[in-house]
């Protein structure tokens, strides 16, 4: 699938007051903003049309914007972020794609974050975690499934979300830590497992054909060679020690 639009939203000075579990110590503004600024860029180079959302006052984590959506090719579903300091976010992302999709939501009690679906091709895991209860996930399995999709559940036992521990880079092949590379449910993709040691790296995105990788994984960044793609590095520090990464950063469609 060729994506040919995105929407980011700029990170606030607020942002450091955002909910984190890392021990990276404290997160720059001028640092992010800079590195916020070289991820839209580079969409951009990829031919990606993206609308940048100014920061959203009171909503440190808004920047994290794949939690409020998970965009299909006829719809959008709106989240129901499973962190209660979240939710007012929801609003203003879904002004914004109810000008490209129709529009559907997540309902209590179900709680459903972005950063837990993972898509592949037609095949949809929704990662039951923290912050994506078994509600949550079944109501957007029966969006799916009412829009030609198939969907597996699958337990998150570490990292804040699915996509922390595995993404679709393209050709039937998930980058995995080893933990989830022992699923079942992945039995059916080719695998590319990340040393421990560089296991952020599964926070890789993919997209029109170009890996986007977090920068200083540089085994990781070896066996993705091996794939003859086009890569791209890209720090991320910041977004690291806010418990984020480069997936979080847009909707993409």
């Amino acid at each position: 699938m060729i994506f040919t639009k995105a929407i980011t939203r700029k990170p606030g000075k607020d942002f450091a007051g955002g909910m984190t579990t890392s021990n990276l110590g404290p997160p720059d503004f001028k640092t992010i903003f800079k590195q916020y600024d070289a991820y839209v860029n580079t969409l951009k180079s990829i031919g990606i049309d993206v609308v940048e959302l100014d920061p959203l006052p009171g909503y440190p984590d808004a920047y994290f914007v794949e939690d409020m959506a998970i965009v299909m090719k006829n719809i959008a579903v709106i989240t129901n972020p499973g962190a209660d300091s979240r939710k007012g976010e929801v609003d203003s992302i879904e002004s914004i794609l109810a000008m490209y999709r129709r529009t559907v939501h997540i309902e209590e009690p179900g709680t459903l974050d972005g950063g837990d679906v993972l898509a592949t091709g037609k095949h949809y895991f929704i990662g039951i975690s923290e912050r994506t209860k078994k509600e949550g996930a079944e109501q957007l399995g029966r969006i799916l499934e009412s829009n030609g999709n198939s969907w597996s559940a699958i337990k998150v036992q570490s990292g804040l979300h699915l996509k922390s521990c595995v993404n679709y880079i393209g050709n039937n092949t998930l980058l995995i830590t080893k933990a989830f590379s022992e699923f079942e449910e992945f039995s059916g993709y080719d695998k590319i497992i990340l040393d421990e040691n560089e296991e952020y790296a599964a926070n890789t995105l993919y997209i029109n054909n170009t890996l986007i990788i977090p920068k200083g994984f540089p085994e990781t960044k070896k066996k993705l060679e091996t794939l003859n793609k086009k890569i791209i590095e890209l720090d991320v520090s910041e977004m690291r020690k806010m418990d984020g990464g480069l997936t979080c950063l847009s909707l993409r469609f």
